[in-house]
């Protein structure tokens, strides 16, 4: 994708991912943190979990993603189960053209999977669709993947950003990884720009502006 405009991480974020291993546990330690309760979205058939959301200001948020008990198979792509904490694993960037981020980054070598539609119903009752495109990480430590897979909104969804607990906001989004300079190549073939630091182990980080004062998931 070179010759094209980079967009900054903290703006190509559709929305972050929170890993947990219990979804109650996490909103009640999310709303401790910060003073806003994430809100339940729903379950997702298949795959084995279930959310809450928060807004981050904009067209962002973030995503608590944990098991369901509810389901007998677990099928998400990064296991939270053994989490002890909840950590960012992982995040989504927005695209209006699924398709053609399909097509290039299929020329830039990627292995990709999708898009592939995906939906769930909120409690109220309303369907959320979406079309989703996930790019095989070779980033992947543990539980968490630096690269992003990339999500576009039906015309005829709400995006969650709209109807999510309001308080927070995202004032910066940046990773960390023993790998830095490649992964930060990596996203820019993919048309995103990021300050990715040296260290240890990935690492996803993103601070925020909430009620409570400024703080830091990673």
């Amino acid at each position: 994708m070179s010759g094209e405009k980079l967009i900054p991480a903290k703006m190509a974020a559709d929305h972050l991912l929170l890993g947990a291993a219990v979804l109650d546990q996490a909103v009640e330690w999310f709303e401790k943190a910060t003073g806003v309760k994430p809100v339940i979205g729903g379950v997702h058939p298949g795959r084995g979990t279930r959310n809450a959301l928060v807004a981050l200001g904009g067209r962002r948020y973030l995503e608590i993603i944990a098991p369901d008990p509810a389901q007998t198979t677990y099928n998400f792509q990064i296991d939270v189960r053994g989490l002890t904490e909840p950590r960012l694993i992982t995040w989504a960037a927005v695209s209006s053209d699924i398709n053609s981020v399909a097509e290039k980054a299929r020329a830039g070598g990627y292995q990709i999977f999708g898009p592939r539609d995906g939906s769930r119903a909120r409690p109220d009752g309303k369907l959320l669709k979406w079309k989703t495109l996930g790019v095989l990480s070779k980033f992947v430590i543990g539980n968490v993947d630096p690269i992003p897979f990339f999500i576009e909104w039906s015309a005829d969804s709400p995006h969650p950003s709209q109807d999510s607990p309001k308080g927070c906001e995202l004032l910066s989004f940046e990773m960390a990884h023993p790998d830095s300079a490649n992964v930060a190549e990596s996203l820019r073939k993919l048309g995103i720009e990021s300050k990715v630091t040296q260290s240890k182990e990935a690492r996803l980080r993103a601070t925020l502006k909430t009620p409570k004062g400024i703080v830091e998931l990673s």
